[in-house]
């Protein structure tokens, strides 16, 4: 939060004039190494939970290029963001790309997109929450109190707005995703060297490449989930406005996008080849029934501290278009703490609503990628470099390979949209969905 999102033009108090002053103090004290943690918290995720159901529709082969694939259209993707950024500084949010390359009716659909995106996303944290609750407390509570209790902490995680004070928390929430995928690759490890003769005839091996009877929909819902994984580019102006120095976001989106391939690929082809063919979604079900309680007792910091990230991205872009001429919108009085408490409450129920309806995981990650992911990071990037950020003709022999890789991105994300929304839709129709 800029000394400078007062306009320069109107007229303050002293006492609000000393209000921005010390929240520009309190915002604007994010350094490269903890934006990665706080980028790492958000990004690597439920992603990482479905991948191996994902590796298990697609094949062991066409599963890891895809991972390593989208995993590096998306990290360029999400540079050309950073870049539109630090050209237009005035850009707080992803939303705010909207009407600078699209004018006031493109601002609208990027709006439309951001805020859904992570409402959606919080959704997915409350449905991970009700799943990890009933698997560890091994209860017939109905999962709706479950998933409750889970948009209850979300809440509570969400109220700090500032990322340099959620940063703090991302340590815990890194060490948990890593203890707790290591500890279900382990487990999972132990018992296929370890299966029994009587088990061994109920076990399908993993597979190269897809299964035969493998249909179009299911493909494309497990290469939405790989797609889901790689969902960062959404929040990164919104890390980046509390930086002290924007320009530093290249290492972190570098170091970010290292680390997540690395993690997915293991994960996914880890698990996947020691569950064999029964692999669940998420990945932990698949430990069996007493170490998926204890590696879902693991992962409850990143289910939460994550999900509440998300909660906080969108509702400092909702606050400061409240708020957008008054130093309410840096959530420093009662009038802004009584919003910005209002507006946490308000987005997590969405979110919680959303986890109601549509409580399969594969389905609910699909959904995302195929509606607002396929968009945000991938297909709308290269438009952002085509538009905002090339100089000169783009066929060039300066622009021309820039060109070239922008296109393809640029392809991917509509592939993804499309086939991505048909596919959501169809396996959705061919599921009962009936909450526990």
């Amino acid at each position: 939060m800029a000394s400078d999102v007062v306009p320069k033009d109107q007229d303050i108090s002293d006492t609000e004039s000393l209000v921005v002053i010390r929240s520009d103090a309190r915002f604007k004290r994010l350094g490269w190494k903890r934006l990665t943690v706080v980028a790492i918290v958000e990004a690597i995720a439920l992603g990482s939970l479905g991948l191996p159901y994902a590796f298990a529709t697609l094949g062991m082969v066409v599963g890891t290029l895809l991972t390593i694939g989208i995993g590096l259209f998306a990290m360029y993707a999400a540079h050309n963001v950073g870049q539109v950024k630090l050209k237009y500084p005035h850009i707080a949010h992803y939303a705010d790309v909207g009407p600078v390359l699209l004018g006031r009716f493109g601002g609208n659909i990027f709006i439309a997109s951001f805020v859904a995106l992570l409402v959606f996303v919080i959704g997915s944290h409350c449905l991970t929450g009700a799943i990890a609750f009933r698997t560890i407390s091994n209860s017939d509570l109905c999962s709706v109190a479950f998933s409750a209790m889970s948009a209850v902490i979300l809440m509570l995680l969400a109220i700090p707005p500032s990322f340099a004070e959620i940063g703090i928390l991302g340590y815990i929430d890194f060490a948990s995703i890593i203890l707790a995928i290591g500890t279900t690759i382990i487990a999972t490890g132990i018992q296929n060297s370890h299966r029994s003769a009587s088990l061994m005839a109920d076990y399908v091996p993993w597979s190269a490449w897809p299964k035969p009877d493998t249909t179009f929909s299911a493909a494309i819902v497990a290469v939405n989930t790989i797609v889901f994984a790689y969902s960062f580019a959404g929040c990164l102006p919104s890390f980046m406005e509390d930086m002290h120095t924007p320009e530093d976001y290249v290492k972190s989106l570098w170091w970010l996008g290292a680390i997540q391939i690395i993690i997915y690929t293991l994960t996914g082809s880890l698990i996947y080849s020691f569950v064999g063919q029964g692999v669940q979604s998420p990945a932990l079900l698949s430990a069996g029934p007493l170490l998926s309680r204890i590696v879902f007792g693991i992962a409850l910091p990143v289910i939460f501290i994550s999900g509440s990230i998300n909660t906080t991205v969108v509702c400092r872009y909702i606050h400061g278009k409240l708020y957008q001429n008054s130093s309410v919108r840096l959530i420093d009085t009662a009038k802004g703490w009584a919003t910005w408490l209002g507006l946490v409450a308000v987005i997590t129920s969405l979110g919680w609503v959303i986890a109601e309806a549509i409580p399969i995981f594969p389905e609910l990650l699909s959904i995302m990628s195929a509606l607002f992911v396929s968009g945000l990071s991938f297909y709308f990037p290269p438009v952002m470099w085509y538009v905002l950020l090339r100089e000169g003709k783009w066929y060039e022999r300066r622009n021309i390979k820039t060109a070239i890789v922008n296109g393809v991105v640029f392809l991917v994300g509509i592939v993804i949209f499309g086939c991505g929304t048909y596919s959501s839709i169809a396996e959705l129709a061919s599921l009962s969905l009936y909450p526990i």
